[in-house]
């Protein structure tokens, strides 16, 4: 019994690295300004924050008028309970708008009378 085991010799890998040598003349898009910021930027960093800080101040401003919770609140002891204080209330409202309504129909009736009435009376001269 003969065994035959192809054996390849080991396969080095190599790297090769490519790295730049200072003085070459390429500085991968970096000129010479790089890193250095100007006196506009600044400027601007600062106008940025003093936004910043308004709209924070504004927010809590607000934040504090919104209330705790948007359940609807229960009437306590104090507040006029559902009953007749709370009827007595609604009830000249109502009344007010029913009166309104009453004149608005007695105008509405009125203006054809009037019509009418001028009609005849150019009628009869004519």
């Amino acid at each position: 019994m003969n065994v035959t085991l192809a054996v390849t010799a080991p396969v080095a890998t190599h790297a090769i690295v490519l790295a730049a040598q200072p003085g070459n003349g390429d500085n991968g898009g970096q000129g010479e300004d790089f890193g250095k910021s100007s006196p506009t930027g600044l400027l601007l960093l600062l106008v940025f924050l003093i936004a910043v800080a308004f709209l924070v101040r504004s927010m809590t401003k607000h934040l504090k008028r919104v209330p705790a919770s948007f359940d609807p609140e229960e009437p306590t002891d104090d507040e006029a309970p559902s009953g007749e204080q709370a009827d007595e209330g609604a009830a000249p409202a109502d009344e007010a708008e029913a009166e309104a309504k009453e004149k608005a129909a007695e105008k509405a009736a009125e203006k054809p009378k009037e019509k009418a009435e001028a009609k005849e009376k150019s009628e009869s001269s004519g």
